[in-house]
């Protein structure tokens, strides 16, 4: 098997998320860590590099460095895309950049810092004619899939309610001043943009509910709230939905939820049936039929469909997760990049989050805002 060479950004030594990258990119033995700028200190990305068993030539003090430096070696040795894995101010330059010098791009979401760099930024992917994916990697559960195919098919009839939720509690107290890495970038609007859990957060509801029922939000009425003491980003939000087919929809999502964990779910209510599922018991896809008993899928289990058991990578019975779920995109991007690699057409519709979901989602956030300050009221996105 070709392997396609990874260089990352940021990720460094301590990083959650960024070793949550690592370990996705590598379960379907399709992609190996070359390079990185693993920290703004130079120091600090050559020790993250030795600890990663990445030779320090190839441990840069910079993005810049390392798409500069990586640009100029032979095709073979080079990395075929980056990795951003940063807070969110710093998605933008390193894509842009990548982007610009020839090299494929996965970045964490939201996808920038503000919604005219997004739009800059798709401009930027068009005209490179390189990929682009966005990690929501919630749709990458075996379950998910399920729940779309079904609904893509008609099984529940019309949609008409969806109501989805991401309930955390870990800013329930002011972590954010003990000096919690995590949490000070998080509640800084400079880094995190105008979105506190709103856009760490609401955006894997929102996305998680138009990628399952292939239908977008129309129009929001949003109350957020801050209430830690001092939070100048929301911490809480209740959005109302209307979408593009008539359906109605309630997102609650929250990191003041004392108690909760990952509490991501949704619920979707057709003329015919329903779906339910949670991230939290993901192996699970709940439906409910009009005039039918209940039924449980589970991946790889009977009546799965080829959309769903494409991505199931154990015999049934055994638990997939969040790593898992994550190495779906990675994997359905490699194999876009492998297609490319070797002289074929590319995807019309590649099955991963793209520039535009990244779009959706600050035009997302910046709608809920905006109703948020007026007192609620009806925008449309």
């Amino acid at each position: 098997m070709t392997q396609l060479k990874m260089g990352m950004v940021g990720g460094g030594t301590g990083s959650f998320i960024g070793d949550v990258h690592r370990k996705a990119a590598n379960i379907d033995g399709m992609i190996t860590l070359v390079c990185g700028a693993f920290s703004s200190n130079e120091k600090k990305s050559i020790a993250s590099a030795k600890a990663l068993g990445i030779s320090k030539n190839r441990a840069y003090g910079s993005f810049e460095q390392m798409i500069i430096e990586e640009s100029k070696l032979s095709e073979d040795e080079r990395m075929d895309f980056v990795a951003i894995v940063t807070p969110n101010h710093m998605h933008f330059p390193p894509a842009k950049m990548a982007l610009e010098h020839g090299f494929h791009v996965i970045c964490d979401k939201p996808v920038t810092l503000t919604l005219n760099e997004a739009i800059e930024l798709k401009k930027i992917v068009d005209s490179s004619k390189r990929v682009f994916a966005l990690t929501h990697n919630y749709t990458g559960y075996p379950m998910v899939k399920q729940a779309k195919a079904m609904i893509a098919k008609g099984d529940l009839g019309v949609i008409r309610k969806i109501n989805v939720q991401y309930l955390q509690g870990w800013l329930s107290t002011a972590v954010e001043k003990t000096g919690q890495k995590q949490a000070t970038w998080r509640v800084d609007p400079s880094k995190s943009g105008i979105g506190g859990a709103l856009g760490d957060i609401g955006t894997h509801a929102e996305n998680l509910a138009e990628y399952i029922t292939g239908i977008k939000i129309e129009e929001l009425a949003a109350d957020l709230s801050a209430f830690g003491e001092g939070r100048v980003l929301d911490d809480d939000g209740n959005i109302l939905l209307r979408f593009e087919n008539g359906a109605k929809g309630i997102m609650t999502f929250s990191q003041i939820a004392t108690g909760e964990e990952n509490n991501l779910g949704v619920r979707i209510y057709g003329t015919k049936g329903s779906v339910e599922w949670y991230q939290e018991n993901p192996n699970e896809l709940v439906v409910r039929w009009l005039n039918q008993p209940k039924q449980i899928f589970t991946p790889g289990g009977n009546g799965s469909y080829p959309e769903s058991s494409e991505y199931v990578r154990i015999p049934a019975g055994h638990p997939e997760g969040y790593l898992e779920g994550f190495a779906t995109i990675y994997r359905s991007f490699a194999k876009e990049l492998l297609l490319i690699k070797e002289g074929n057409t590319p995807s019309t519709l590649p099955d991963f989050p793209t520039i535009d979901d990244g779009i959706r989602g600050m035009k997302f956030i910046y709608a809920a805002v905006e109703s948020s300050k007026n007192n609620s009221n009806w925008i449309k996105i």
